[in-house]
Formats: C-alpha cells, sequence, structure tokens
C-alpha cells in the first residue's frame, strides 16, 4: 500500500474507512490502468464513446447494474448498488472523462474517471457495512455543453443525499468559486464574390466576424472584474480570393453574479447584431450549456478536509482561479463539493501541455488513488452518521439560489 494510505484514516467509522483505503490499494492497477487508457485515447465533449464504456464496464464488473446510455446523452453512465444492510441515503459519485479538443486531458479528466470508479470499487468491497445506494454516475462533457445540466433535467440526481467528486489541480482546496458560464456558437452568414474582379457583390462575413471580435476587445474596458468574454474563429473563410460568405465563432460568457450573466448575454447579442449590420450579413447565435455559480456546503467540505488531513493534505483556502464547472449546476440540486488535489507542481496552468502531461505520471497516479479514498470515506461518512446528512442537507434547504 502507498505510504500514504497506511497512515490512520480520520474518525469517525476508522475501520470501515481503512478497509476503504485497503480496497482501494487492492484495486490499484485496475484503476491506474483506466487511467492511463483514457488519458491516451482523448475523447471530446459528447463523443466520449470508448471511455465511457470503459467506466460502464468497471464499476459494472463490481456489482453495479449499470445504465449506458442513460437519460438523452448517449455518453452518460448509471451504475447502482445497495448496501447489504438495506434502505437508507442515496450518495452519487461523479465521474467526469471529456477531453480537450486538440490538447488532450489538458484538465485531467482521466484521473476524474479513474478516481470514481475507484471510489466505486472500494464502496462495493465494504457493501456489508451500510445501508443505503451508491449511485455512480458517469457524466459526459463538462468542458464544453454542461453534460451534468442535461442529466439534472432528466432527473438522474434526483433523490440524492450528497453528490462527491474530485478535481485535479496544482494545489489543495475543497472550496471552489467558479463562474457562471455559456457556449455561445455565432455564424455570420454574407455572399460570395470574387475578392479581386468584383468585390463590391460581395457580403463579407469574415468582416463581421472581425468586427464582432474588436467590439468585444473595446467591451473588455467597462466590464466588471468578475466578467470573461473569451472566443475563437472556427470558420474563417475557404480562400484569399473569394469573399467569405460564412464564418462561424465558439464564445464564452463567464461571470461570478449569476444574475448579471443575463445582462451579460443580452449585450453579446447586440454587439452580434452591429457587427451583422456593419458588414451587412445576417446573424445567427445559439446559447448553450450554461454552468452555474457553485453552491458549496461547508458541512460536506469539513468531513473531507477532516479525512483529506489524516493523510497529510492540508486545505489552502479557497481556489483563487475562475474557471467554471457544471458541477456547480449540481450542486443547486443535491448538497455537493467540487474539492480539488495537486497532480502538478503549483503554478502548473491547467488547459496546458504541462497539466496534460502530468496527468499521466506517477504523482497524478498517487493522486488519483488518493481522491478515490477521499471520495468513498466521505461517501460513508453521509450513509452513516445522521448528523452529517442532516447538517448538510440543513445547510442546502436554507440558501436559496
Amino acid at each position: 500500500m502507498t505510504d500514504r494510505l497506511t497512515a490512520p484514516p480520520a474518525p469517525p467509522h476508522k475501520e470501515l474507512k481503512a478497509r476503504i483505503a485497503a480496497a482501494v490499494e487492492a484495486n490499484r492497477a485496475e484503476i491506474l490502468e483506466l487511467s492511463h487508457r483514457i488519458h491516451e485515447n482523448p475523447e471530446p465533449a459528447f463523443e466520449e464513446h470508448k471511455a465511457s464504456r470503459w467506466v460502464a464496464e468497471a464499476v459494472g464488473a463490481h456489482g453495479y447494474a449499470v445504465e449506458r446510455p442513460v437519460g438523452r446523452l448517449e455518453t452518460a453512465v448509471r451504475g447502482r448498488m445497495t448496501g447489504r444492510l438495506g434502505a437508507g441515503r442515496r450518495v452519487g459519485v461523479l465521474a467526469e472523462f471529456d477531453a480537450l479538443p486538440g490538447l488532450g486531458h489538458g484538465c485531467g479528466h482521466n484521473t476524474m474517471a479513474a478516481s470514481g470508479v475507484g471510489a466505486a470499487i472500494a464502496l462495493s468491497a465494504v457493501a456489508d457495512s451500510f445501508a443505503g445506494e451508491i449511485v455512480f454516475l458517469g457524466t459526459p462533457a463538462e468542458e464544453r455543453g454542461s453534460g451534468k445540466a442535461m442529466m439534472i433535467e432528466d432527473g438522474l440526481f434526483d433523490g440524492l443525499d450528497a453528490a462527491l467528486l474530485y478535481h485535479p489541480c496544482d494545489r489543495n482546496h475543497v472550496e471552489i468559486a467558479p463562474l457562471a458560464a455559456e457556449d455561445v456558437e455565432v455564424v455570420f452568414n454574407g455572399l460570395q464574390a470574387h475578392a479581386s474582379s468584383d468585390p463590391w457583390r460581395g457580403k463579407n462575413a469574415l468582416d463581421a466576424m472581425i468586427a464582432l471580435f474588436v467590439n468585444v476587445g473595446l467591451w473588455r474596458q467597462q466590464l466588471p472584474d468578475h466578467v470573461r468574454v473569451h472566443g475563437i474563429i472556427q470558420e474563417g473563410g475557404t480562400a484569399a480570393n473569394i469573399i467569405p460568405d460564412r464564418t462561424r465563432a465558439w464564445f464564452m460568457l463567464r461571470s461570478a453574479d449569476q444574475p448579471y450573466h443575463e445582462v451579460l448575454k443580452e449585450r453579446f447579442q447586440r454587439l452580434v447584431d452591429a457587427a451583422a449590420l456593419a458588414a451587412d450579413c445576417t446573424a445567427d447565435v445559439r446559447f448553450s450549456g450554461g454552468a452555474m455559480t457553485m453552491k458549496h456546503n461547508r458541512a460536506l467540505a469539513a468531513r473531507w478536509v477532516a479525512n483529506a488531513a489524516a493523510y497529510g493534505i492540508r486545505d489552502e483556502g479557497m481556489d483563487p482561479a475562475s474557471g467554471s464547472t457544471d458541477m456547480a449546476n449540481v450542486s443547486w440540486v443535491v448538497p455537493s463539493i467540487h474539492p480539488e488535489l495537486a497532480i502538478a507542481p503549483e503554478g502548473t496552468p491547467g488547459h496546458s501541455i504541462e497539466f496534460r502531461d502530468a496527468a499521466a505520471t506517477a504523482a497524478a497516479d498517487a493522486t488519483t488513488l488518493l481522491a478515490a479514498t477521499l471520495v468513498a470515506q466521505t461517501a460513508v461518512d453521509v450513509l452513516l452518521d445522521d448528523d452529517l446528512a442532516t447538517a448538510a442537507r440543513r445547510e442546502f434547504e436554507s440558501e436559496a439560489p
């Protein structure tokens, strides 16, 4: 067993938590092989066919009743296992597995998939010790499209008493403050013409797109500090001697203030309309995804911090980074936390080649095993500790969206 996981676990339920750590260690080869296999076969949002099949097969082999697909998403997975002491609370154990287009697992979701599977395996090994149900959820499309939001609408989080996962980072944080975020596809449609002999016959969709980027750049000076607007051009024309009749861009709008996000969307739409008017083109705008701000559950977080401290992990306070996650959507329907554990040296940027490479190192493997252990231990705390479950639910219900 790894040195870290041989340390005595935190109370309560120390004997059971030690069994969980031992179960993770006993299955370490399977857990880490899965992490590396997913890392070597990156699949972007909604296309995680191999990864979703692999995680489904893994939890199915350890006694879970598996549905794949489940709900509307072809790559969503649900596995259920009931404790042998009968009915009780229900805890969701989540696994993300999508990759970044062109970069692979630059966010380390391979370690999230493997740790979620590892937690599910460990909980199956101690199913004789609790009442209730473990609901394993393989959740697609975190990087784009907010797959968990769709799974919420499909009822896959109904009736859960807690939802747990871990996310890789360069530091250790249990609390995050993600920005509300939405994907925006912008398409400008114009009219083709020869760019030299008769350009006046065309309507330049690239001019409209460039005008939009200029508009956004000028807008940023007046944006609040908590707002981010960024995008890329995905289609810019087909040839330099043809007036482009179609251009397409992918933008993201983010805000730490959920109500202000609607103001942001309205203003962005007007900027698109202005760019289309300037170039005499038409515009199509499609908003999708929709990650929310996080409703952090302090009761669950305190238990995670205690469980992690037993293995020498010190919580470093609020994560100062300002990304976005659809786990925040889950936090408004189920008591939830989004803890982070380091897989890379401090200062390693996320969504980078460096972070991608770090996600397949021995350090990332050790963190994956630790995360599996902590998720499973915190899950049994919720299942067995009435005071914790009551406090988490009371806190959740006392804070309105």
